[in-house]
This record gives C-alpha cells, structure tokens and sequence, in this order.
C-alpha cells in the first residue's frame, strides 16, 4: 500500500497569496506561555489557541484544555475562518531564510502518511518520547479528532528526483506564506495533479522514512489510530483508509546538502558538591585536554575525534578530545551497535554524564540536572550549573545508521533548524 497520499487540507481562509504570519505559530513544545499570550494578543485566531487551549491539563475537570480545543476547532469552522481546501493535494513548503551570511532554502511536501508502528522499519524514530507530553498531545487528538500540526520526516532521495517536480510548481505564485519571528519565510504551494502526486509516492516507494522532529505527534498519532480502529470493530464497521490511518508528516530530502542539523549543547549538575580539580582529573582517563585555538567553540564542528569544548563554573575551559587508542564502541559497555556508541553525544552521555555527574538516560529521576542550551555562547555562562559541554552536530549518515539498526539516539541528538510552522496546513481525522 502507497505510504503517501494527498489529502484536502483545512486552511484559514485566506485570499490567494495572502501573509499568514499572525496566524502561525512555532510548533507548541517551544511555545512559552508569555510568547502564547503574546500571539493571541496580536491576533485571537492565532493556531496557537487550537494548539495550546486554555484550561487545565485534567480531561476530567470541566472547562478543561481539551474541551476548549474541540470548542474551537468547531467554532473556527463555524465561523468560516477555518475551511476545507478547494480538493485534495500534495502540498509543497518551502522555507528560506539567511545563515551566518548565505541564503539557505529547504523544500519538502506536506501529505498524509500510512501509519505504520516503529517495528515495521517503515517510518523510524531517532529519539525517545516521554510519556506525559503523549498523554496530553492524545487527549488534544481526541478531542479535536485533527492533526494540528506535521510531524517532520526525512526521506532518501540522492539523486534529487523531487526537486523538478517542485520546480515545475513552485514558479508558480503561492497559495499563502508566513515569516516566523527569526525572520524564516514559508511558501505554500498545492500539487492537485493525480499524476504528480502518483509520481512523489512512486518516488518515496517502500524506503524508510526517518522521523526528524514530532515523535510525540507521531507516536501520539499511532494510538490514536488503534483506538479509533477499536472502536470502528467494536462497532462492527470496516472503513478502507480511514484518515486516522494517517498522519499529516511534512517530508525533507535527507540527501539535501543545504539541510541544517545543529547541536544542543548540554549543561550538567552534580548531585551534590562538584569539585572541579577531581572532574578535570577524571576528564583525562578518556580525553585529551587542551586550551582552546580561537574562540571558545572552534574546531568542535570539524574534529575527526569526539571533541567537546568544557566550561566548569569557576570559568576553565579546555577541549576535550577521545584519546588516540581509544574506540567508543569498546570503552562503552552494553548491547547498543557500534554506529550508536560513537555518537558524540553518546560518548558524552555514557564516558562523562554518566560516571562523572550520575545523570543517567534510564533513570528519569538524575534527568533535572541536565538542561540544553542551543546557543554555544548562552551555554558557556554556565548558569545554574556546574558543567557546559559544547557538542558538534550529528550528522545525516549516523542518524540513518542508527535509526535503521531499530535504536535511538540520546535525547535533543539533533536540532533541524528551522522549526515547521504551526498553522499553514491542518488536517482533520474524521
């Protein structure tokens, strides 16, 4: 069965080519409450009051955030400010932008995509889901029966077959666009022909697709399809490709040379007092230590070896490099494949994180003294903490290598900059 499928979008209403930006939001989990309020109060329609209703989180209390949600999907029908897109399409999104002094562009298409579970090796994950950001992103599907946003996929295409296919749409003018608060535009285009979007699945095929951002959407999605296929049997109904079968997933091409993957940087706690002069002697069992070339965080990117840059609070700062000799997948133990332990960030997880500050992946309750920094400079401070470790970016290869070995990587591994903007396209599951 074909993994992508066009679907009719439900869009705000909108003449053609119209600026969207007051309507969009960057997706939910990086929206604070002060940047909520400070959407809706330029505009009310704003995605985010679907996205992050008012009320409390408890679907047993009334007047809860859920309650609200469904109350205004209706409503926002009701009133004509959302609508149902003219047919069904495959819809193209471009997103542009300028990067320490170039102009960078990222294209990818908007469809519906087959729900298939992780064991399947179809749609892969590469990093793990908490369990309380499921519970509420289900009950929001529950009630709203929608995906209010995309998840962010990445398939294989090195040859570049999509890119004339999106060439041949995107001269024309757009449906909409939207610019984010960092200055990113987004460009909305719809494929309607059946035969181009034939054409995009055939190219998709059966290859695997990698899930960049939203596994909490997609995971979400996943649970939601099973109950819903439940009460379908129950009920003693058999529909053929139900929309709950799928999930609106905005698909990237992996072999993008212009697709930015940057690093989070991490900031560490001890447990109790930190020495430095002992964390700075434990450093060196694995790393060669030295002061830094340049500025603070040069060399991390390019390193052959691990390399991290390390500032303790009393304002040392050394790089931290693997020793010669030493290979990660033989100095750190377990049953994970080789392409996992030499993850930088699995090497810092599992050679320093782990014996050196007792902060443990599997052990949620040492997880509150690690925080993410994605701005180097802003993760030297060393604010509230003991330790910032400057990290590189993970690379495309190894997150294919480990996503298709059935693993997952550390969390925050990746950062795809930019976010997909909340509110350009919505799709209901009814």
């Amino acid at each position: 069965m074909p993994l992508v499928h066009p679907f009719r979008a439900h869009v705000y209403r909108h003449e053609p080519g119209a600026d969207l930006s007051t309507l969009t939001a960057p997706p939910y989990d990086v929206v604070t409450p002060e940047r909520r309020a400070e959407l809706l109060s330029v505009e009310p329609h704003n995605v985010v009051a679907l996205e992050l209703p008012d009320g409390p989180l408890d679907p047993t209390v009334p007047g809860n955030r859920y309650e609200n949600g469904r109350a205004t999907w209706n409503a926002w029908h009701a009133g004509n400010i959302l609508v149902e897109d003219d047919s069904t399409a495959v819809y193209i999104v471009e997103q542009s932008w300028e990067y320490e002094g170039r102009h960078i562009r990222r294209r990818g298409f908007v469809a519906a995509v087959r729900l298939h579970p992780f064991s399947d090796g179809v749609v892969l994950p590469h990093e793990r889901t908490l369990a309380k950001a499921l519970s509420d992103r289900l009950d929001l599907t529950r009630s709203t029966a929608a995906n209010l946003s995309q998840v962010f996929g990445l398939y294989s295409d090195p040859a570049g077959e999509t890119d004339g296919i999106f060439d041949a749409h995107i001269a024309a003018d757009p449906m909409f666009t939207a610019t984010d608060a960092e200055g990113v535009l987004s460009k909305v285009w719809a494929i309607r022909d059946t035969a181009t979007i034939e054409t995009v699945a055939g190219i998709i095929g059966d290859r695997p697709v990698f899930i960049a951002d939203g596994h909490h959407r997609y995971t979400t999605a996943l649970a939601y399809r099973d109950e819903r296929r439940a009460a379908d049997a129950a009920a003693g109904l058999t529909p053929v490709d139900p929309a709950y079968d799928f999930v609106m997933m905005t698909l990237v091409n992996m072999d993008d040379p212009e697709l930015l993957v940057l690093p989070t940087h991490r900031l560490a706690r001890s447990s109790g007092s930190f020495d430095a002069a002992s964390f700075w002697a434990a450093m060196e069992r694995h790393f060669e230590l030295t002061a830094p070339v340049g500025s603070p965080s040069a060399g991390v990117d390019e390193a052959i070896r691990t390399t991290f840059v390390v500032r303790t609070a009393d304002g040392t700062t050394k790089t931290a490099t693997l020793r010669e000799g030493i290979d990660a997948a033989e100095a750190i133990a377990g049953a994970h494949s080789d392409h996992w332990k030499r993850l930088d960030v699995t090497v810092l997880q599992e050679l320093v994180l782990k014996p050196l500050f007792g902060i443990d992946a599997d052990d949620p309750t040492t997880l509150d003294r690690l925080s993410f920094a994605k701005d180097a400079n802003e993760a030297l401070k060393v604010t509230d903490a003991d330790a910032a470790f400057l990290v590189g970016p993970t690379r495309m290869d190894q997150l294919r290598a480990v996503a298709l070995s059935g693993e997952t990587m550390p969390q925050k591994s990746t950062y795809f900059y930019p976010k997909l903007l909340s509110g350009l396209l919505l799709r209901s599951l009814d």
